[in-house]
């Protein structure tokens, strides 16, 4: 008994792979020989395709369709595999000094004439400039500043013609020395960057230029350190004077510098204060207690007070990126102080009797150069700002720039360099690079749609199969049901239940599974109509009247035996909705009610572009996630409708 029982569940089982077996294969050799030995009297005996396969063939004859479908699958191999080779991507990544850059790889792109023969080189935002040691200045990079329409590779005449000493570059100006002191400068100049007039004198958030430094110049051999951040520049000299001038909105803190009789070592700029080593050596001074008062061995190890720390030593020289300070000290170590990112790099522990001789610092990260010729670079590694190449050892300096660093050796010939090249799709409002959101967000909008979809068919296809089956009381409560939801206005009722969540202290991550739930629970009635309709079709096929004769239970005749015949056009109806809930999910995003910032979807992004600035002046913000979304919706749409066309010829025929 209990073997009779056993092989009668192992044929039940395998009902449904004779099925797919047969639809994709073919029958078996035994009917093929069959049906050969019915057809000896035949010319020629015609081969047999099973309906997979002639499905297959057709499909496979449309180019369109092939080429739709190919666009899919390289579609969802990027968004799914490209984050997982994207180690340093973050959703709430943001860059101040990376807003807003087109699309180029030219950030690296060191001109010839430069590379050569360098001096100095220096950035803080997304352009540098270059000096050779003939006093040339270069400017290379995403040069274009903002809507203001000024270009910073527009390099003033009177600098080409004169012999440059030494240049700096801010976020948006660079300001330039002559060898006969006289001091230039170009690009934006709107919050005094450089420059003097009436009208930045009257300006109470404006620090002017001093006047005697603009009309008389300087001594370039007095000079100690120019400097530039944000929107401020600053020139040290040798008897510890600071002149300083800019924004004062940039650097709050800017005034504290500009105290009579004070003296400094060396200055830098963060991106929210001005930072100081006094001539004592003994703090970073800013003007205010508590900013940068702990000094710890390592980035990210734990801090102590500087007179505990330092035991005597004095601070040498101080370099700054965005949010944390490097200190030199006098017995040649190094120290930090100040916010340390997650997944900083920590600098190396150099072996006994190798020290650094010089430190250069970016927006986040720092090299430096060892006594021994070697280079290192610590901190930031987003755009892979502290992988050094082996090329880059044996150099006499270094330059660390913005998100690149670069080495050169006695001659002035570059070695290497190494950092952010720039962004093949630009970076968006906040300094995030828009290709990795793209690929983010591709993932983000394809997984809500396939979730959603998932979901509905499930609905969809149990309460068809029961209610087209059973009819009577069962069909009228079941599509009744089906009418109340059906009844919902989609969009409004969606947007009603994500603005309700904005209310509620729920997780980010929470609120896309309720989205998700949102989208499958409200598309399920057309489904469900389509399955009820193919059953009430089906159900008085001569298969089934066979099986109910047999005495199978009406659930597994229903699910067994009448699903899989329809299961064709089932699938059609998926891929069709699939991509229909992928452009309801980011309708949603689009409106501010779908995915929440920061993590990305392809509506959310176009979302965050809804103004006529962006749209105006950034292109590549919009267009590259509508592009992106265009084109997998209509590609999954052609996919969809040519396989509609080949499983019902009669009505590919009929059109």
């Amino acid at each position: 008994m209990n073997k009779n029982n056993s092989s009668e569940n192992k044929n039940k089982g395998s009902a449904f792979g004779r099925f797919f077996g047969r639809f994709f294969f073919g029958a078996g050799h035994k009917i093929a020989d069959e049906i050969e030995e019915r057809a000896k009297d035949a010319d020629s005996i015609e081969e047999i395709i099973s309906p997979g396969k002639q499905i297959l063939i057709n499909f496979f004859e449309r180019k369109l369709a092939v080429g739709a479908l190919i666009v899919v699958m390289i579609m969802f191999l990027i968004v799914y595999i490209g984050p997982l080779v994207m180690h340093n991507y973050s959703d709430s990544y943001t860059s101040v000094t990376q807003k807003n850059v087109p699309p180029g790889r030219n950030m690296m792109s060191v001109p010839r004439e430069l590379a050569s023969d360098v001096k100095m080189i220096d950035s803080y935002g997304t352009f540098s400039v270059g000096l050779s040691n003939s006093g040339k200045v270069y400017v290379w990079g995403q040069t274009k500043i903002g809507i203001t329409g000024q270009d910073a590779s527009n390099i003033p005449e009177e600098v080409k013609n004169a012999k440059i000493a030494m240049v700096t570059a801010g976020i948006d100006h660079i300001v330039a020395i002559g060898e006969d002191g006289k001091i230039y400068g170009w690009g934006n100049s709107r919050q005094g960057q450089f420059g003097v007039s009436e009208d930045f004198e009257s300006n109470p958030n404006i620090q002017m230029m001093p006047r005697e430094l603009h009309e008389k110049g300087i001594d370039v051999s007095k000079i100690k350190k120019l400097e530039s951040g944000f929107q401020c520049t600053a020139i040290l000299m040798n008897d510890g004077t600071l002149h300083i001038w800019g924004n004062r909105h940039a650097y709050a803190n800017i005034d504290n510098f500009s105290v009579e009789g004070l003296k400094f070592k060396d200055i830098g700029f963060t991106l929210n204060y001005v930072v100081g080593v006094p001539e004592a050596g003994n703090m970073v001074y800013t003007g205010s207690r508590g900013l940068f008062g702990m000094f710890a061995a390592n980035l990210g190890e734990t801090p102590e007070k500087p007179a505990a720390f330092l035991k005597g030593r004095t601070i040498e020289s101080i370099k700054a990126t965005s949010s944390n300070v490097c200190l030199h000290l006098s017995d040649n170590s190094i120290c930090f102080a100040g916010d340390y990112p997650a997944g900083t790099v920590s600098a190396p522990s150099l072996p006994e009797g190798e020290h650094f001789v010089t430190i250069d610092s970016g927006t986040g990260h720092y090299t430096g150069l060892t006594n021994l010729g070697n280079v290192y670079s610590f901190g930031d590694n987003t755009w892979n700002q502290s992988k050094v190449p082996n090329k880059a050892d044996g150099a006499s300096k270094i330059f660390a720039c913005s998100m690149q660093s670069y080495s050169v050796n006695e001659s002035g010939k570059l070695l290497a360099k190494w950092g952010l090249k720039g962004y093949f799709f630009g970076t968006d409002t906040y300094g995030a690079d828009v290709f990795s959101r793209i690929i983010a967000g591709g993932m983000m909008t394809m997984t809500i749609g396939a979730v959603a979809v998932i979901i509905s068919s499930i609905i969809g296809i149990i309460i068809g199969c029961l209610s087209g089956y059973f009819g009577g009381k069962t069909d009228i409560i079941l599509m009744r049901v089906l009418e109340i939801f059906s009844a919902i206005p989609f969009l409004p009722f969606a947007l009603t239940l994500s603005a309700a969540m904005t209310q509620l202290t729920i997780s980010s991550t929470m609120r896309i599974f309720i989205i998700m739930f949102i989208l499958g629970i409200l598309s399920w009635p057309g489904i469900a109509r389509l399955v009820r309709g193919q059953v009430l079709l089906t159900r008085e096929s001569e298969y089934v009247v066979a099986a109910q004769a047999m005495g199978v239970k009406s659930s597994k005749i229903a699910f067994k035996h009448i699903l899989p015949n329809i299961i064709s056009v089932i699938l059609v109806t998926l891929t069709l909705d699939f991509a229909t809930c992928m452009l309801i999910e980011s309708t949603l995003s689009y409106l501010g009610f779908g995915v929440p910032y920061p993590k990305p979807s392809w509506g959310n992004m176009l979302y965050g572009s809804n103004n006529s600035t962006i749209i105006k002046n950034f292109w590549w913000q919009w267009a590259f996630p509508a592009i992106a979304l265009g084109i997998s919706t209509i590609c999954i749409n052609i996919v969809g409708d040519n396989l509609r066309d080949v499983m019902d010829p009669k009505a590919s025929i009929e059109k």
